[in-house]
């Protein structure tokens, strides 16, 4: 079962067929426990419409935070440790990857997520960008998963290697995410054999190809978790990224107008094109 979030309804799509909810509240609505038997409920007596609808959908969040883990695969220890090494801080990523404690961030409010189809940033200040293709578990107030989606986690890479100190400003900034197309809910949990796939074109050439199992993860989910909801509450549910091994070479950095392509079935295709910030600080 997928929902899409459209403004004020919600369109849920269940066994070829597309029904459209009437929503008030997304944060209410999304954020519950039993989330699979509710919608499949409310589809019982609800409007069934085209497929056309979905155009124009949005981000599938309202009032969440968007948090991340890092260094939950092999491969992003090992970019990581690269990109840090001259700065002295590639020792870090070593322990972390090894560490009883996950590396947990804040990433960004709903302010600086876009959906699909529409343009994440680069920053002007960076010059070695590379968005992060993530498994994005929907997480309700109560610490329980209820449903999946997918995250593009942009990172300055030139940035966070000049000192970990500022892995917030590699990671934080206006369009800094990518969530979407849709939250996929399940009554059983992804299967480890699930594949994360990303395409990176410029001008139609394909520049980065990848794809891996989210069985490949370190870590466990419910690990994830446990960790984010020890001192933090959240009323609204949260989203949180589960980290990422597709890494491109280090001599590439994304340039405006690339194509971001990030797909996990079956949860869909998010599509994100590559910008920048434009508007200039006022004194």
């Amino acid at each position: 079962m997928k929902v899409y979030k459209k403004e004020q309804t919600a369109i849920v799509e269940f066994e070829n067929s597309f029904y459209e909810l009437e929503v008030n509240n997304w944060d209410h609505f999304i954020n519950r426990s039993g989330l699979y038997a509710f919608l499949k409920k409310q589809i019982e007596t609800a409007k069934v419409v085209s497929k056309k609808l979905l155009k124009n959908i949005e981000a599938p969040i309202g009032a969440q935070e968007v948090w991340a883990a890092g260094v939950t695969y092999l491969r992003s220890k090992e970019a990581r440790m690269d990109e840090a090494k001259a700065s002295g801080g590639d020792v870090f990523y070593n322990k972390v990857y090894d560490a009883d404690r996950p590396e947990l961030f804040f990433k960004a409010t709903s302010q600086r997520v876009v959906g699909t189809g529409k343009e994440i940033n680069i920053r002007k200040d960076s010059d070695w960008d590379v968005p992060e293709p993530e498994l994005t578990l929907l997480i309700n107030s109560a610490g329980e998963i209820q449903g999946y989606t997918i995250g593009n986690d942009v990172s300055s890479r030139s940035i966070e290697g000049e000192n970990p100190l500022y892995l917030p400003q590699a990671k934080v900034f206006e369009k800094c995410a990518g969530l979407g197309p849709c939250i996929y809910i399940s009554e059983n949990p992804l299967p480890t054999e699930t594949e994360i796939e990303i395409e990176i074109e410029r001008n139609d050439k394909v520049m980065y190809y990848g794809k891996v199992e989210i069985g490949m993860m370190k870590r466990t989910h419910n690990e994830l978790i446990e960790y984010l909801f020890r001192e933090c509450d959240f009323p609204n549910g949260v989203f949180l990224m589960t980290g990422t091994c597709l890494v491109p070479d280090d001599d590439f950095t994304l340039k405006i107008g690339d194509k971001i392509t990030i797909t996990i079935s079956p949860i869909g295709t998010l599509i994100n094109y590559v910008s920048m910030k434009t508007a200039e600080i006022k004194n």
